[in-house]
């Protein structure tokens, strides 16, 4: 991984934006390596289990870990003696909690459906498209000049890193614009008094989470009848990778 991460998503964004940017290369180069223990955790807990019952597991680990960050940084602001800008901090250091679940979300999912995520560029096209949503889907693929459902398989999985470095610069500069100001909306509405922020955080967090997961099937389709074949784990899952 240390070989390409000089390859940032748009060598041009500046200051915040930029900064935004590299919270998310953080957040995915923390959690890649524990993609396939999150699935091979998932499955020592149902053995019996198919892919597509996994990805159901995924989505409510995701939704349900996601929603507990921004409900305990808004339960924290109202706490007596902790003063704005502590909560504000607080928020900060979330973020990047946030972006590593959602990272861990849909690179887990994608491995499930035997999608390569060995590149960085690959990683970044995964996750920033999944976490924008459809207007993700609608980038990826009129770069990538591909039509038809799926993008996940359609693109990721078969264009060359080039064309994703093209996407990704595009995907960057929506990221910034979008997340930037969704997370914005959503740290102001944390410091909140009177337990306000605990409802505000945890209820933004949830609906963040749930177009996530909607975005993760649109761009993969139907999970795979079989699995192609993960070793067993002990390692971590959604809850203990935020440890």
């Amino acid at each position: 991984m240390a070989t390409d991460a000089h390859d940032g998503p748009d060598p041009e964004a500046s200051g915040r934006g930029q900064r935004v940017l590299d919270l998310l290369d953080k957040a995915i180069d923390l959690q890649t390596p524990l993609v396939r223990k999150n699935i091979a955790r998932a499955r020592q807990r149902n053995p019996e289990a198919t892919p597509a019952h996994v990805i159901r597991n995924l989505e409510r680990m995701y939704v349900s870990a996601l929603s507990g960050t921004g409900a305990a940084v808004g339960a924290t602001a109202a706490a007596p003696g902790v003063g704005t800008g502590v909560a504000l901090a607080l928020s900060a250091g979330e973020t990047l909690s946030s972006l590593e679940l959602s990272a861990l979300f849909a690179l887990s999912v994608a491995e499930v459906h035997a999608i390569p995520i060995d590149e960085v560029e690959r990683r970044r096209t995964i996750v920033m498209g999944i976490m924008l949503g459809g207007s993700g889907s609608a980038t990826i693929t009129k770069v990538a000049e591909r039509t038809g459902q799926h993008w996940g398989r359609q693109v990721v999985a078969k264009v060359p890193v080039e064309t994703l470095r093209q996407i990704n610069k595009i995907l960057g500069k929506n990221f910034i614009t979008k997340y930037g100001t969704k997370q914005g909306i959503i740290v102001l509405g944390r410091v909140a008094p009177f337990g306000i922020g605990a409802v505000i955080g945890g209820g933004a967090n949830a609906a963040l989470a749930a177009l996530a997961v909607r975005a993760g099937r649109r761009a993969f389709g139907p999970a795979p009848t079989s699995w192609p074949g993960v070793a067993g784990d002990t390692s971590p899952t959604f809850e203990e990778s935020r440890g």
